[in-house]
């Protein structure tokens, strides 16, 4: 693959000439390449599983970009990136889950106001981060959304009390913008 900078004989060129180049601009610059070859094989199962993900991801990037407030996101996130468009930061975005770096239950004793910390990290942005209370027996105690307090740490506030605490668990789920959801379950 070749790159022309200000080359008067290409610049702005695009399209194919018959099966031997393809010429695309990119970020201001003519890009040179031979017409990629196309198979007829069928490909595996994970092949064939992931070319289905990452058409999933191209429709994805897609919409997100029309939307007003996250593809504003998207594009001042490619800004910061040479040669990386808006489209690129949201497919890299929907392949990539959000993780749990830290469950804090240190401040939760089973009284309403008590505080949960989770620290979370995403490649872009996490969405939302919920957390569940469950008793021993598997009934819901309560459950609801951590609220953001810094750029990786959520705290949720507990709204009920819960008087014994012995084999409880705790479940947080943390969302992406692509709607990847990363899910651990702390005992108590």
């Amino acid at each position: 693959m070749a790159t022309q900078k200000n080359n008067v004989v290409t610049h702005g060129l695009s399209g194919k000439i018959g099966d031997l180049l393809v010429f695309r601009q990119r970020s201001g610059q003519t890009v040179v390449s031979k017409v990629p070859e196309q198979t007829k094989k069928t490909g595996t199962e994970k092949q064939t599983a992931h070319r289905k993900r990452f058409q999933q991801a191209i429709i994805y990037a897609r919409a997100a970009i029309e939307q007003p407030e996250t593809g504003e996101q998207y594009k001042q996130a490619a800004k910061k990136q040479r040669g990386v468009t808006a489209l690129n930061v949201a497919v890299a975005d929907f392949f990539e889950a959000p993780n749990i770096e830290k469950v804090n239950l240190t401040s939760y004793t089973g009284k309403a106001g008590d505080k949960i910390e989770v620290q979370v990290s995403d490649d872009f942005a996490v969405k939302t981060v919920q957390v569940q209370i469950l008793n021993a027996d598997g009934t819901l105690v309560e459950n609801g959304e951590a609220e953001q307090n810094g750029s990786v740490l959520w705290v949720y506030t507990a709204t009920q009390n819960n008087e014994n605490l012995d084999g409880d668990k705790i479940i947080v789920s943390v969302t992406d913008l692509p709607g990847n959801i990363t899910q651990e379950e702390n005992s108590l």
